[in-house]
């Protein structure tokens, strides 16, 4: 890959990643760009980013696409990232969930679940719940999304090395909720890994996933321009059961929508219940 990206690669660039998953990217991120994609470039015998381009534009080759769009959605991630969503799901939600006795099952959506440490962190969450109330919540339904075809086999797989394990995940979660595998990592046990289901699944697109209680969408909405932000909250807003609840990133707020949210404060952190 050539040293400098145009300014003209740059924004054709911008373009297709923004049409493609909604991601918009900032003004100086070139050098991000270039660190992502240069392995790519070099594997496919192209010379610059608007080589890439113009591949993807004029073949349409969607593993292209794919190997691009992993590259530029996929991030590090936490187990219990944030502290403040997960002691709220504890004291608060599945507590009140857990007082409205429906027959239905109890269900969250993890969006944009990355390697899957949200979804198994929240499953964790619910187990200890059940073990301080047993008979309470014996049905939990949990649906992990991302876009990224990568990220999303090794959360299906649920088998982490130890690096991975060290962020944020404390030594008595571990114990309670991993074996060791073969090969020097850690393995999710078999009864927290049957409570989540991954799909992959762009946010811009129709969501055909059915209804939900409580929905984590945090820290992917910061990627968005204000109109996507919009569109997404809108959607996510009908999958929301009545009296649902969305939690969002720790930086991230609504932006309006007061029609369609209300605030909860919960001292420390915000929550948004649908209206």
């Amino acid at each position: 890959m050539k040293a400098e990206i145009t300014p003209q690669e740059y924004e054709a660039f911008k373009t297709f990643l923004q049409d493609a998953c909604g991601i918009l990217l900032g003004e100086n991120k070139q050098y991000l760009v270039k660190s992502r994609l240069r392995r790519i470039l070099e594997e496919n015998e192209l010379n610059s980013l608007g080589e890439l381009v113009d591949r993807l534009k004029r073949t349409g080759r969607a593993s292209l696409r794919e190997v691009v769009i992993d590259a530029m959605t996929t991030n590090e991630t936490l187990w219990f990232r944030d502290n403040h969503p997960f002691r709220i799901l504890q004291e608060k939600l599945l507590p009140e969930f857990a007082e409205r006795q429906t027959p239905q099952p109890l269900r969250l959506w993890s969006a944009a679940c990355s390697t899957g440490q949200e979804p198994y962190s929240v499953g964790m969450i619910v187990e200890e719940f059940r073990r301080q109330r047993p008979g309470r919540l014996r049905d939990v339904k949990i649906t992990a999304t991302d876009i990224s075809k990568s990220v999303l086999e090794v959360a299906r797989r649920g088998e982490y090395e130890m690096i991975a394990i060290g962020r944020g995940l404390s030594p008595e979660r571990q114990k309670q909720f991993f074996t060791p595998s073969l090969n020097g990592g850690w393995q999710i046990r078999p009864q927290l890994k049957s409570m989540v289901e991954f799909k992959e699944l762009n946010l811009l697109e129709r969501y055909m996933l059915g209804k939900f209680d409580i929905v984590m969408c945090r820290n992917v909405l910061i990627y968005f321009s204000a109109e996507l932000k919009k569109d997404i909250l809108t959607r996510i807003h009908a999958t929301l059961n009545p009296g649902g609840y969305l939690i969002l990133g720790a930086s991230e707020s609504l932006n309006g929508l007061p029609h369609l949210y209300e605030m909860v404060q919960c001292h420390p952190g915000i929550i948004y219940r649908k209206k």
